[in-house]
């Protein structure tokens, strides 16, 4: 019987870990399958307890450090501002060192050049450099 209540308390913690994403859960439920396993090889509950504890330390401090890394370890992906660098904007109005206009991601900006000796044509299509506060920094052919 006491195995039983182990394996349904482990079950329920790694259900558990699907609302959390944390690892911890996770960590204690497969604890409680070992401990499940002892209580079912007839071990006295002490047993259960000790085996629960020495397996849960071991798991949360070894294996989930290690798996969040693994699984943590994408690429972070750009937003807001981050997301705009690099993208190619549309001269609306003349644009120089001192300002201007473009179409950024279908948005109206108000940039300026990069390069201050560039004077940027209507229609000709520019790269973002970077952005500063609302104002887009742009980079042109000559």
């Amino acid at each position: 019987m006491v195995a039983v209540l182990w394996l349904v308390a482990g079950l329920l913690l790694i259900a558990a870990e699907v609302l959390s994403g944390d690892f911890v859960l996770l960590m204690l439920g497969a604890s409680a399958l070992g401990a499940s396993l002892s209580a079912a090889l007839g071990a006295p509950l002490w047993l259960d307890v000790l085996v629960f504890t020495v397996i849960s330390i071991a798991l949360v401090t070894l294996a989930r450090p290690v798996l969040r890394r693994r699984l943590h370890a994408g690429v972070l992906v750009p937003t807001n501002t981050e997301a705009l660098i690099g993208n190619t904007a549309l001269v609306v109005s003349t644009v120089d060192a001192s300002g201007g206009k473009v179409k950024l991601r279908g948005e109206l900006w108000s940039a300026r050049t990069y390069d201050e000796t560039q004077v940027l044509e209507p229609g000709l299509a520019v790269a973002v450099m970077n952005i500063a506060g609302a104002i887009a920094i742009l980079w042109g052919e000559p």
